[in-house]
């Protein structure tokens, strides 16, 4: 293989815009640009993103971007989907051929139908074919044509967890060999930090008493009214009469259920749950080093990115028990049915009244959150890479 080996990163989801688009994705194709090329530094890197990030970039990001690493913005507007789609589609296959890349790395789920180099895809989920009623009809469909045949055309398949691969082989039909784990990793500014600090952003945020914290998206899969049902349970407790719930997280799709439950539930009218919005990445550490337990009910998580940043925190963490979530928070949490509200209720009662169980879990939490980290996933994913760039230069290798 040679020295020079160019890579493309589709970037187009990368997202500086303070909405959901700014979530886990955008977080996974951030970390790539700026941690593989340190990883290859003979490399070539190309990012191909926006025509402005879809947002502004902070500073950080130009300044410390690697050497090795240039960003080529579209002209386009792709932060519209259509447009996105339609980029994907023509331009993007027609630069590939124009930088002469020896490989193409398509972050999330897609990659075009015809292209000249080899590609590789990373699934995040399918919960457009698990939990299809959650996701508006244009957007399932475009999703389940795309992505089956994006998978079956890939060189490899990146999954982001042990239980994504499996769903990519048993609802995709690609073979095991094809189909490669790469966790997601949780970055260094997920940390405890001390109480004068804490204490600060609580006041500053008018956080007063104890916090019970939820950082995700509001969509069904997240199962929030669950979790507002399980907190009112606390909230009609007099031993509770501190805890407040707050709920951090941009407005997704389907979200008007939320917010009618709480409102239902007099969680809203009371003062007990707190709507926080998106929060902006250089809060999030401070949320989660301010809350008491972190609770994340989530059906179903192509990984869980928040369950992981919150035990980096030394947070406690009650977690549903599907999907990827027990493979991420493994015993450092507690692991509780996402149907019952009653156990929610109970388990969140047990670690806010015991002191002993919650330094216990903070203590594991911080261990298992060890055990990821982004250069982890920056070093396997160029593996990938070479193992691609190896076969095709070989001769190309036959699908399964």
């Amino acid at each position: 293989m040679g020295a020079q080996a160019h890579i493309g990163i589709n970037a187009h989801l990368l997202a500086f815009s303070g909405d959901y688009r700014q979530a886990g994705l955008s977080r996974y194709i951030y970390e790539l640009l700026m941690r593989v090329p340190v990883v290859e530094p003979r490399w070539r890197f190309t990012g191909f993103t926006g025509p402005t990030g879809n947002g502004k970039a902070p500073a950080g990001f130009t300044v410390a971007r690697p050497g090795n690493l240039r960003l080529l913005p579209s002209r386009l507007p792709t932060v519209r989907p259509p447009v996105r789609i339609a980029w994907e589609q023509t331009a993007l296959p027609f630069a590939a051929l124009t930088e002469r890349l020896d490989l193409l790395h398509c972050p999330v789920n897609v990659c075009p139908l015809i292209c000249p180099c080899p590609c590789v895809v990373t699934v995040h989920d399918l919960i457009f074919l698990l939990y299809p009623h959650t996701f508006r009809p244009a957007r399932r469909l475009y999703l389940t044509v795309a992505t089956r045949w994006s998978v079956r055309r890939a060189a490899r398949v990146i999954a982001v967890s042990e239980a994504t691969r499996l769903d990519v082989i048993r609802l995709l039909g690609v073979q095991g060999r094809r189909v490669v784990t790469v966790h997601n990793g949780v970055g260094e500014q997920f940390r405890p930090l001390d109480e004068h600090t804490k204490g600060e952003f609580a006041a500053a945020r008018n956080v007063k008493g104890r916090a019970v914290l939820y950082v995700g998206t509001l969509e069904p899969r997240k199962n929030i009214t669950l979790l507002l049902k399980a907190f009112s349970v606390l909230a009609n407790h007099p031993s509770f009469d501190d805890v407040t719930l707050l709920v951090g997280g941009s407005k997704g799709w389907y979200y008007d259920e939320i917010f009618a439950t709480a409102r239902q539930l007099g969680l809203v009218h009371s003062g007990r749950v707190r709507f926080l919005g998106r929060v902006p990445d250089e809060h999030l550490p401070l949320w989660y080093n301010i809350a008491s337990a972190f609770v994340y009910p989530s059906r179903y998580e192509g990984f869980g990115l928040p369950a992981l940043e919150a035990m980096a925190c030394g947070t406690p963490v009650l977690a549903s028990n599907t999907s990827s979530l027990p493979e991420v928070v493994g015993d450092a949490g507690i692991l509780l049915d996402p149907d019952d509200a009653g156990a929610w209720a109970q388990a969140l009662r047990r670690v806010l009244e015991d002191h002993a169980l919650a330094r216990r879990m903070r203590q594991q939490g911080l261990e298992r959150a060890g055990m990821f980290n982004w250069n982890r996933t920056a070093h396997q994913t160029a593996v990938v890479y070479r193992q691609v760039i190896t076969a095709h230069e070989r001769g190309g290798e036959r699908r399964p």
